[in-house]
């Protein structure tokens, strides 16, 4: 693979794609390795679980604004020095977590890792502008399975590790494997030309018109925010049900739930498939159909451990389901502005997920477990609503 090559004559071979996959996932997984371990975090700090709820909220708060602020320079930077620069930036984030000595301290460095941590989506944007626009959900939904994998596997991680050594440990060690990455990608990754040279400024403005004239970008990005919250909204709360008098279990059980969600990541490159040949609307329709059912079986069955395995199945497929085909359609918009598109559609994804971090501690806090159920199927079906109103509003939506 040669180490600079012009984007526009550049293939996505299969190794590529991996390497892509592996970025995504990799750098994704930060904002989650916390969850898993809020409870002990929080007896670190001498703090209550509401309090700490803070951390993975700042994290996404932090995000959003990142993508806000740096994504759309995909469209006018060169990529390959730009995702290195964010993923070193990202392990300096991770280093101060890891050493934080008071809760000022953590929750800064907790928005700052948000914050550098969009080197996911630059990387998506990338793959999409290689590939062929046949097939672009296929290529979208193999590297976003990457990402999905990351967040769900790093649950995984940081339970197991976080249990036996200590949170701080696992902190440490995704430093590590960030600064390996960075070589990786500087290494590997092909060099591209920017794609527009409009100036910083009306970079950003530039937005605000899409958001105008494009009724696809903005109804892909209220359904996907109020996915995303549905997500974070079982994630963030799930630590706190396992730890009390029904399960007695902690973060280690916390974790293990996240290898049960890798069945959604697994069916990304299958989504992604279906939506370039049959379209987007019935894929994300099915999407939101399966996230609703999961919190029907979190509802119903929550108490029991097989309830919990089966809703997270279904959530995961569904949540991930309806990420693909989103991006799908809204990569098709404008490939000049591919970068803005998404930072406007992400951007919106994690106030979202971050408002369901918040509200998922807040209303399992005060109204248990029977609250965060509540929560979870309004916003599905919120979503749902949005959806069918809007089916003939926005065009190429089917």
């Amino acid at each position: 693979m040669e180490n600079i090559v012009e984007a526009n004559q550049q293939k996505l071979s299969k190794p590529l794609i991996f390497l892509m996959a592996l970025a995504c996932g990799t750098v994704a997984a930060n904002l989650y390795y916390a969850q898993p371990l809020l409870s002990d975090i929080a007896r670190t700090f001498g703090t209550s679980q509401e309090t700490i709820g803070l951390m993975p909220m700042l994290m996404q708060i932090g995000y959003a604004l990142g993508m806000l602020l740096i994504l759309p320079l995909g469209d006018i930077k060169r990529r390959r020095p730009l995702i290195v620069m964010l993923l070193i930036l990202s392990s300096i984030a991770l280093l101060l977590i890891s050493f934080s000595i008071n809760l000022g301290m953590l929750l800064a460095s907790s928005f700052a890792l948000g914050f550098t941590n969009v080197t996911p989506h630059l990387v998506v944007a990338f793959a999409a502008q290689l590939s062929d626009h046949k097939e672009r959900g296929k290529t979208v939904g193999s590297v976003m399975s990457g990402l999905l994998i990351g967040i769900l596997i790093s649950r995984t991680f940081s339970g197991l590790i976080g249990s036996a050594f200590g949170w701080r440990l696992v902190f440490i060690l995704a430093v590590v494997v960030i600064l390996l990455l960075a070589l990786l990608m500087r290494l590997f990754l092909p060099d591209s030309q920017s794609v527009s040279n409009i100036k910083y400024r009306k970079l950003l403005l530039s937005m605000w018109h899409f958001i105008k004239t494009e009724p696809v970008l903005r109804q892909a990005s209220i359904t996907g925010a109020l996915m995303f919250a549905t997500f974070n909204i079982f994630w963030t709360s799930l630590i706190f049900l396992l730890e009390s008098p029904a399960y007695k279990l902690g973060a280690e059980a916390a974790g293990l739930f996240g290898l049960v969600g890798v069945t959604g990541a697994l069916a990304s490159p299958i989504v992604g498939r279906i939506a370039d040949k049959r379209g987007t609307w019935m894929t994300l329709t099915f999407a939101m159909v399966l996230s609703a059912l999961s919190y029907v079986f979190f509802g119903l069955f929550g108490m029991q451990l097989w309830g919990l395995i089966i809703g997270v199945i279904l959530l995961d497929i569904g949540i991930q389901s309806g990420q693909i085909s989103n991006q799908t359609r809204i990569y098709a918009l404008n490939g000049e502005a591919r970068n803005r598109i998404n930072t406007v559609f992400m951007v919106s994804y994690f106030i979202g997920g971050s408002m369901g971090s918040i509200l998922g501690t807040y209303s399992f806090v005060h109204y248990g477990w029977t609250g965060v159920c509540v929560l979870g199927i309004f916003f599905m079906l919120a979503a749902l609503t949005i959806q069918f109103y809007k089916r003939n509003s926005a065009k190429g939506v089917v």
